[in-house]
């Protein structure tokens, strides 16, 4: 797929009307991941045509898996024997490859990965990966720019996590299936994510309890001939549909996030409700009013359920518009202000103070040319340019292609004035 390299975004009235939301990134390539487990052929539905979705699907074929795309549903047919190695020129596009290595280990007993690339703010080690995988018995060494690791057998076992780590979490969930006994995955990650990776190993065989709590606990199958193909449908995105929220919340007026669960979202949403956004559970997904100017509040990244830092950059933007000041912490990732300096080029007056962000809301932003230094960071600078006077140009949208389905085409279906270039 060709990503457009600049969006521009011209700002105008409020937004009025139904915006759909696709099927999650951060699940969907997890999902992809997991059918390295066994042969078959397994369907995802409701599969986001996006950037990330291609590289997992090149990173499969190199497997030697076959990858067929068909609108929202995408076929993997998964061979007897794969090539358990994650070649360097897929993997240091995107982070999300690392977690082939925990159903590699449990296929093959091996995995040969290089270390991962993906979106510029800030180092996110795998330590943790790393040491809870050496729990059940892999052994790993690095050389040339890859990770080799190798567990003759797998072995359940207790891990606590120091952290709850997501992608530690999946890594070891895939690779506890095929390991021998019981493994406990302590303070693990409770993400709606992290269940719907559940389910999908659930109805491949495995043999998971307490997906959405901070305990999991894995029965690892007899044998290969124990786990079996299936077919699943992606939950919806959360961040796209936290990105559409916090845009009505800068320009006014009222939308319908067709799809989105209120469930999945309850912290933002009471949050926003705070700085003064009606805002509700509707059948068809989550209602919301900006009918005046929103005030601004305090809000700090947290692992779920409290606030993704992915939402953090449209919550920044947010308040760059609102009236008053509010803070911004950010908990989980270092280097995650960078597109800051980007906003404050369209007008906004904030202050960063190591992991914090002092926000003093303006007026209005003024359109100016902004560069995307990641996907949210990107969407950020779009749904800014939405509420700024004049045109906002934001190069390096290649990004947001990453994880957006024609974001340009959603918006203007609910009144933005937004064009790919």
């Amino acid at each position: 797929m060709q990503s457009p390299t600049h969006i521009t975004v011209q700002g105008g009235g409020p937004l009025e009307g139904l915006v759909p939301v696709g099927g999650a990134k951060n699940s969907v390539l997890k999902l992809m991941a997991a059918t390295l487990l066994a042969e078959g052929r397994y369907v995802l539905s409701n599969v986001p045509r996006i950037t990330d979705v291609d590289l997992m699907s090149d990173l499969l074929r190199a497997t030697g898996c076959t990858v067929a795309r068909d609108g929202l549903l995408l076929v993997i047919d998964v061979p007897a024997e794969i090539e358990p190695v994650a070649p360097y020129e897929i993997v240091e596009q995107f982070r999300a490859s690392i977690v082939v290595m925990g159903p590699m280990l449990a296929r093959c007993g091996e995995a040969r990965v290089a270390l991962p690339g993906g979106d510029d703010f800030g180092p996110r080690p795998i330590d943790m990966h790393v040491r809870g995988l050496q729990e059940l018995g892999v052994e790993f060494e690095t050389a040339h720019g890859y990770i080799h690791a190798r567990a003759g057998n797998l072995q359940g076992a207790r891990v606590l996590l120091e952290f709850p780590s997501v992608g530690a979490t999946e890594n070891l969930l895939m690779a506890a299936v095929r390991a021998k006994g019981s493994t406990v995955i302590d303070n693990a990650a409770r993400e709606p994510e992290i269940v719907d990776l559940c389910e999908l190993l659930n109805k491949m065989g495995a043999r998971i309890v307490g997906a959405g709590s901070s305990m999991l606990t894995v029965e690892g199958v007899d044998s290969p001939d124990s786990l079996h193909s299936a077919n699943h449908t992606v939950i919806p995105d959360r961040v796209e549909a936290a990105t559409y929220l916090c845009a009505v919340g800068i320009t006014g007026g009222e939308i319908t996030v067709a799809g989105a669960r209120h469930e999945h979202m309850i912290m933002l949403c009471q949050k926003l409700g705070e700085m003064g956004m009606r805002i509700s559970h509707d059948p068809g997904g989550i209602w919301a009013l900006a009918n005046r100017r929103l005030t601004s509040a305090d809000c700090q990244s947290l692992p779920y359920p409290g606030l993704a830092t992915d939402f953090k950059p449209f919550l920044v933007t947010l308040l760059a518009s609102t009236a008053g000041v509010g803070i911004v912490t950010e908990n989980l990732f270092s280097g995650r202000f960078r597109y800051v300096d980007e906003l404050r080029r369209m007008g906004a007056d904030i202050r960063t103070d190591s992991h914090h962000a002092i926000i003093r809301g303006v007026d209005k932003l003024s359109g100016a040319p902004v560069r995307a230094h990641d996907i949210r960071a990107g969407a950020a600078l779009v749904i800014a340019g939405l509420g700024a006077e004049g045109e906002t140009v934001v190069s390096d949208a290649e990004h947001i292609a990453r994880g957006y389905d024609d974001i340009a085409g959603k918006l203007n279906g609910i009144g933005g004035k937004v064009s790919y270039r």
